[in-house]
């Protein structure tokens, strides 16, 4: 799964693009499958992403994820996958 999101933490904006290990990491912190993104996503679940996917891109992130959440500007979801990547999309084959 993987959603691209632009961070500001005051030293300008940065796009950062979530991977599997990501939203694992998220699953597990906050005992929620990802499937419940699709309904949704809190401030909080966002930031956690962006937080996790700077730490991956190898961005400097303070240790502690709410000294990160106190420093974020603007928090913006520029891209993502399909809801549904399971599906086939029209005139491919199965």
């Amino acid at each position: 799964m993987k959603i691209q999101i632009s961070v500001d933490t005051g030293e300008g904006a940065k796009v950062v693009t979530t991977n599997l290990f990501n939203v694992v990491t998220w699953e597990r912190k906050f005992k929620r499958r990802a499937g419940d993104l699709a309904s949704g996503i809190g401030a909080e679940d966002l930031a956690f992403l962006a937080y996790e996917a700077s730490k991956t891109a190898g961005i400097p992130v303070p240790v502690v994820f709410d000294d990160y959440v106190k420093k974020i500007v603007s928090l913006d979801v520029l891209a993502g996958d399909d809801a549904n990547p399971s599906q086939v999309a029209p005139g491919a084959e199965a």
